[in-house]
């Protein structure tokens, strides 16, 4: 009766957290990427960014404090990491249908509820820069004010300065054993600037033939998505610290972060009893209990470290509308296409398809993962019958 008492506590204890954590005041501004054009002006390279903030709160006006643009600079071989270059910025905001140069400095600047700001920041490069640098990690420091106090936020954002030139083909094949071969398809780093679905139509066209089945990675949809996040936006708790000490050293659960992510998403009563109940399963040989319980979010969260240069510092979550990508590549390349999650260990998870009879093939003919483990940059994979 003691035991029935402690654990009745206990659960009420969870799900009163779990009511504070999901109606504790928050902000509900995000920053949306738009589009990037190049141009050179004046014997420069110019670079223009479009973004804009939104408010989804319905009552709240939030004030953007302060923001800060940084560059970080990547040659293509390697994505080898370079410093020191010069470049002018310029920032701009739209108010009242006009554009306005900030001057390099932000005014604290109220955002109504269910409005938008559209912000405008413009690079200028020297022409020698161009030939040295293929992509900008644009980092983002913003300041977030309101009801709910004050809120540090960092953003990145991808910038490939190829990224409106024509895309050569650059195709390896793979054998995979005596019925199917692979043929892995190297791309350019991808980001929140790529459309998802005409990005793989792009990659593909004049490759893909009858009957074959394309394939792509869960991380790279999901970066394309803009499903991924800066651990310094999470604010961790006792329960992140605590509850990630349940999992090997080598989880995306075992950082507070990445714990803190989850407890976002599904809450902290549906982790300890998935906890409880995947333990008490364990004891009698059946392991991933705690995953079928939590759903695909707990196991489509890679944290730090997981993925390429340079999303090597942002937490990445599992894509959105995957059956959707499926089914609008199929019907445009009319073939089989499935969104998979693979590893180096012969773990192979269809999570969408456009047909499911594809999936027993997929799981068989991927676990020698030629995709690779990410720096080839071959997201997406051709699984072809051999002729």
């Amino acid at each position: 009766m003691i035991l029935i008492n402690i654990l009745l506590i206990l659960l009420i204890f969870l799900i009163l957290s779990d009511l504070y954590f999901k109606n504790s005041p928050k902000s509900k501004l995000k920053l949306v990427p738009i589009n990037y054009k190049i141009k050179k002006k004046d014997g420069l390279n110019e670079l223009i960014i479009d973004l804009k903030i939104t408010n989804k709160s319905k009552t709240k006006e939030t004030m953007v404090s302060n923001i800060n643009f940084e560059l970080d600079f990547f040659k293509s071989k390697g994505n080898e990491y370079c410093q020191n270059f010069n470049y002018q910025e310029d920032i701009y905001i739209y108010e009242n249908n006009k554009i306005k140069n900030l001057n390099n400095y932000w005014p604290t600047t109220i955002i109504k509820s269910n409005s938008e700001l559209f912000v405008r920041i413009i690079y200028k490069f020297s022409n020698n820069f161009r030939k040295k640098i293929k992509y900008l990690w644009l980092k983002i420091y913003w300041e977030k004010y309101g009801h709910f106090g004050i809120s540090n936020y960092k953003d990145c954002l991808l910038i490939n300065l190829d990224g409106q030139k024509q895309r050569a083909n650059d195709v390896s094949e793979i054998p995979i054993n005596n019925k199917y071969k692979a043929f892995a398809i190297k791309t350019d780093l991808l980001g929140c600037f790529d459309n998802p679905v005409n990005t793989v139509i792009e990659y593909c066209k004049g490759i893909v033939e009858k009957n074959d089945i394309l394939t792509i990675g869960e991380s790279p949809l999901a970066i394309m998505q803009n499903r991924y996040i800066s651990p310094q936006n999470l604010q961790y708790s006792l329960f992140s610290k605590a509850l990630c000490y349940f999992f090997h050293p080598t989880s995306s659960l075992a950082t507070a972060c990445g714990m803190q992510l989850l407890i976002n998403k599904i809450g902290v009563t549906r982790i300890t009893f998935a906890l409880f109940v995947g333990f008490l399963f364990k004891l009698v040989g059946i392991k991933g209990m705690f995953y079928r319980l939590t759903g695909s979010e707990s196991s489509l969260i890679d944290d730090i470290s997981g993925t390429v240069v340079p999303y090597d510092k942002s937490i990445v979550m599992g894509p959105i509308n995957a059956d959707l990508f499926c089914k609008e590549v199929s019907n445009h390349l009319n073939i089989d296409v499935a969104v998979v999650d693979v590893n180096d260990l012969g773990g192979v998870k269809v999570l969408a398809s456009s047909n499911k009879k594809v999936n027993k093939i997929l799981k068989k003919n991927l676990i020698s993962n030629p995709a690779g483990n990410g720096d080839e940059k071959t997201p997406i994979v051709l699984i072809r019958e051999n002729k």
